[in-house]
């Protein structure tokens, strides 16, 4: 064990890593990078080891929140002037091990996440935060709430959808919008950072996009204050995994998305009405400007259609 708590274990395998590192980690099963170590390298074959060791302990400590986290066969793998070759095995009957003789997908693994590994990127920053904050209770009812939807669903992608729809509704109604935006803001500094640069939003609309969170999006306008550096943009999000029909559509994990990108106390996220003559789109305005109240952090908002 290297820590007891989820943002432990996290930090451990972080201090780990090197930018100048050759070895990475995926599942050798599926290819897939395994949250947290997703995106990091390490400079040689026994500290991969050890990161794989807390790799496995960290899904594990996160499957006590969500029991169908999916279970990845963690292998080491090096990479040697634009080729990868799959590490020799030491122990055969480990799930934390590396392996000679691994599927190829593993050796060729491709960067981008799933829609599974995205929702629990995101819910494990959350929970690590809400572990660590005084905010008493909250962990448990995120989980009720949880638990009380997830008896009725068995799909793996509806269950982490529904995990990030608990976590935005009893943050969003048990918190205060500055504590909301203390929580979130602490939560996205847990995220894997991301290169600055760009156009913030479209490089968060354009993630979500490539995990299949969301169908296809248009910006429909842009505008900046160049006096007081308020910039806005209005969006229309088609096919959003985490907007339902006449209901609502939860925003938490594109304002973790921001934050990553853009860290601001000055961030406002409106969700208008659906445009009456698509029932699966959201017109939705993102401002950063100076509030008194910050609002729309995890805003679920109640949708009238025609």
């Amino acid at each position: 064990m290297v820590g007891a708590t989820l943002g432990d274990i996290r930090r451990y395998i972080e201090s780990l890593a090197s930018d100048s590192g050759s070895y990475y980690l995926v599942c050798g099963r599926t290819g897939e990078h395994p949250v947290p170590a997703a995106g990091l390298a390490f400079e040689c074959r026994s500290t991969a080891r050890a990161a794989a060791r807390a790799t496995e302990q960290y899904r594990a400590a996160l499957r006590r929140y969500d029991p169908r986290l999916p279970f990845y066969d963690v292998i080491v793998c090096h990479h040697i002037a634009n080729e990868a070759t799959i590490e020799d095995r030491e122990q055969p009957a480990s799930p934390v091990a590396d392996a000679r003789d691994g599927p190829a997908t593993a050796a060729h693994a491709s960067d981008d996440q799933t829609v599974i590994n995205f929702c629990h990127t995101v819910a494990g920053a959350v929970f690590e935060t809400v572990a660590e904050s005084p905010h008493d209770g909250l962990e448990d009812a995120i989980m009720d709430t949880y638990f009380e939807v997830a008896e009725t669903i068995e799909g793996p992608d509806e269950l982490c959808l529904r995990l990030l729809e608990s976590m935005a509704t009893e943050i969003d109604t048990r918190l205060e919008a500055e504590e909301q935006l203390d929580a979130l803001l602490a939560a996205a500094q847990r995220l894997p950072s991301q290169p600055s640069g760009g156009d913030p939003l479209e490089s968060v609309l354009s993630e979500l996009e490539s995990v299949a969170l969301l169908g296809t999006y248009t910006v429909d306008s842009r505008s900046t204050d160049s006096a007081t550096g308020t910039r806005s943009w209005t969006v229309t999000l088609d096919e959003y995994a985490l907007g339902r029909p006449g209901e609502r559509v939860v925003t938490l994990p594109i304002v973790l998305e921001l934050f990553r990108r853009f860290p601001t106390r000055e961030l406002s996220l409106v969700a208008a009405d659906s445009p009456a003559t698509r029932s699966t789109s959201w017109r939705m305005t993102v401002t950063t400007a100076p509030t008194d109240s910050p609002d729309g952090l995890v805003r679920v908002s109640e949708l009238s259609h025609p």
